[in-house]
């Protein structure tokens, strides 16, 4: 029987082997940058040392995750900031491309669209570090554009970088300016794949525009919404680094501080390299559980699930 499926199998590659080679770089990337380095993870459960290497290094088990748990002072406030960054990127920047995607569909001037998503893309293609540098500028308390309308409206000036209350809405407003546009693109095809004939059964119903939307727009929408929700959860824990490190600074450290900075910081800048391992390694493990739990819930309440 196991003979047969993997004859079966052979012959499917040979026959879709074009397929298969096309897949091949992608393949080749993810067990060489991916799956090799995962070795590595037991210097979480070492004191590693360079001179020792892995194999060399002495063995302590759970040493590294106790002391993170326990004897790390702003271990909770770093898990706090993190989970709250998420769920707050989570509530407002996942539906925010299903929205607009709604709305581009509902364009009737083609061209109108085209230049509209056009200008909704291009925050995607600037780096993250030109990204950071806008919002510094555009932030600043003496020549920011935001605190020159604030003058202008006479309000006083705001030090938006320097409050630790104003980052979370700085960071996930950034989020959803840079990638709306961007993750339309799925949700767009979704809807490009949605039968034409159901929206004229619809209106020979007497079913108007919303109800159309809602019904046939919106569902078909629905199996992509559901992949992509599963795939962020498996990334809950690991919000974005680079930003951070550009915007964060010691005034709103209390708000802005992560578990990635604090690896960061322990790991290349203290050279702590077990101990930053031991937290990544928690945080990579809180990941496959959310994603585990996530596509259960999606194959028992839908037909849409990863596997």
């Amino acid at each position: 029987m196991v003979v047969s499926k993997w004859k079966a199998g052979w012959q499917t590659a040979r026959k879709h082997k074009a397929l298969y080679l096309l897949m091949l770089p992608g393949i080749l990337y993810y067990i060489i940058f991916k799956y090799v380095p995962m070795y590595g993870v037991v210097i979480a459960f070492q004191d590693y040392s360079m001179g020792k290497g892995v194999f060399g290094s002495k063995f302590v088990g759970m040493k590294h995750f106790v002391e993170f748990f326990v004897n790390t002072p702003d271990s909770w406030k770093l898990i706090r900031n993190t989970v709250l960054l998420n769920s707050y990127d989570l509530l407002f920047h996942f539906p925010a491309p299903i929205i607009l995607a709604l709305l581009f569909n509902e364009l009737k001037n083609k061209y109108f669209r085209r230049f509209v998503q056009t200008i909704s893309y291009m925050p995607h293609f600037l780096s993250t570090v030109v990204i950071a540098g806008i919002l510094v500028i555009f932030l600043s308390p003496t020549t920011g554009i935001v605190n020159f309308a604030l003058k202008w409206l006479g309000t006083e000036p705001i030090m938006f970088l320097g409050i630790p209350e104003w980052f979370r809405t700085i960071y996930v407003g950034s989020e959803i300016w840079q990638k709306i546009g961007w993750g339309t693109i799925l949700y767009l095809a979704a809807i490009a794949g949605v039968d034409p004939a159901l929206y004229e059964a619809a209106k020979m119903d007497g079913a108007n525009r919303y109800h159309q939307i809602r019904h046939i727009t919106f569902v078909g929408m629905i199996p992509v919404m559901v992949i992509l929700f599963v795939l962020n959860l498996g990334h809950f824990m690991e919000i974005g680094f680079h930003k951070i490190i550009l915007l964060y600074n010691p005034l709103n450290y209390e708000t802005a501080d992560v578990i990635n900075t604090f690896v960061y910081r322990r790991g290349i800048l203290d050279a702590d390299f077990s101990f930053a391992s031991a937290v990544g390694l928690f945080q990579s493990a809180i990941g496959l559980v959310l994603v585990v739990i996530a596509n259960r819930v999606a194959r028992k309440y839908s037909e849409t699930s990863l596997w």
